[in-house]
C-alpha cells in the first residue's frame, strides 16, 4: 500500500470522543484521519461519502457498528473495528486522549503495519 489509508472515527454525536481522536492525530503523516457522528444531532454527521472515502471506521461502541452496518447496509462497508471507549470523557480529556492514542496506534500498526 504506497497511498495512506483513510481512518474514520464514529462516536455518537461527534462532540468528544470522534473529534478528540481527529483532532490528536490530524497531523499523523501515516494515514488521514476524519470523524463524524450517528446521531442526526451531530456537528458532522456520517454519511455514504465519508464510508465509500475510508479504508477502515473505528468506532466507539459495540451499538455504533451495528448502527453504522444497519444505516448503510447497502453499501460496501470498510471493516469498522470497536475501541470499547465509553462516553465518560469532555472534548480533549487527557485520560481520553491517551486511550485514544494507544486503541489507535494499536488498530493502525495491526491493520496497516504502520
Amino acid at each position: 500500500m504506497t497511498e495512506r489509508p483513510n481512518i474514520l472515527v464514529v462516536c455518537g454525536r461527534n462532540k468528544k470522543r470522534s473529534r478528540t481522536a481527529e483532532y490528536i492525530f490530524k497531523n499523523d503523516n501515516r494515514f488521514n484521519i476524519r470523524s463524524a457522528g450517528l446521531s442526526p444531532k451531530s456537528d458532522k454527521k456520517i454519511s455514504e461519502k465519508d464510508l465509500n472515502w475510508a479504508d477502515l471506521v473505528l468506532v466507539m461502541e459495540t451499538g455504533q457498528r451495528s448502527k453504522v452496518r444497519e444505516l448503510y447496509k447497502y453499501l460496501e462497508l470498510p471493516d469498522i473495528e470497536i475501541l470499547h471507549i465509553p462516553d465518560d470523557y469532555e472534548f480533549m480529556d487527557k485520560e481520553l486522549v491517551t486511550v485514544l492514542s494507544e486503541k489507535i496506534n494499536d488498530s493502525i500498526k495491526n491493520r496497516f503495519e504502520l
